[in-house]
């Protein structure tokens, strides 16, 4: 015990004998091994609530990470969406402006070619009674 053998704790129990006398010793004794006691509980509190205070920051650091993991991954499922939208528009607006291309040629080009529908005149099928 704090690196002492038995015949210097011997020593020890006999000059307290000496200097306490027999009456005080056993007295002595127990305030000793309270105070031991209490000592050695007072190091493990302060030991546990050291681990404890390690746990803890070791788990904000953990929820940190996790927390800056889920914002990446936010940012970057905001960005594939924006994309993704604006390739949908750009498809959509890239059919439109074909149209209207298409219609302005179709409005400024002369009529060269004859048109694919053939207007001709509708004679009604009349037969004519001859006379015999």
């Amino acid at each position: 015990m704090f690196g002492m053998d038995m015949g210097e704790i011997l020593v020890i129990a006999i000059v307290a004998i000496i200097f306490l006398g027999p009456d005080k010793l056993p007295e002595a004794m127990v305030k000793i091994a309270k105070f031991f006691r209490t000592f050695k509980n007072s190091i493990n509190d302060v030991k546990n609530s050291f681990e404890q205070e390690l746990k803890i920051q070791e788990l904000k650091e953990e929820a940190l990470v996790y927390k800056k993991r889920l914002d990446e991954a936010a940012t970057s499922a905001r960005k594939v969406i924006t994309f993704d939208e604006l390739e949908e528009i750009k498809s959509s607006t890239q059919g439109v402006n074909d149209s209207l291309r298409e219609i302005e040629h179709s409005i400024s080009a002369p009529l060269e070619t004859k048109p694919d529908i053939a207007i001709t005149e509708i004679k009604p099928d009349v037969k004519k009674e001859e006379k015999v």
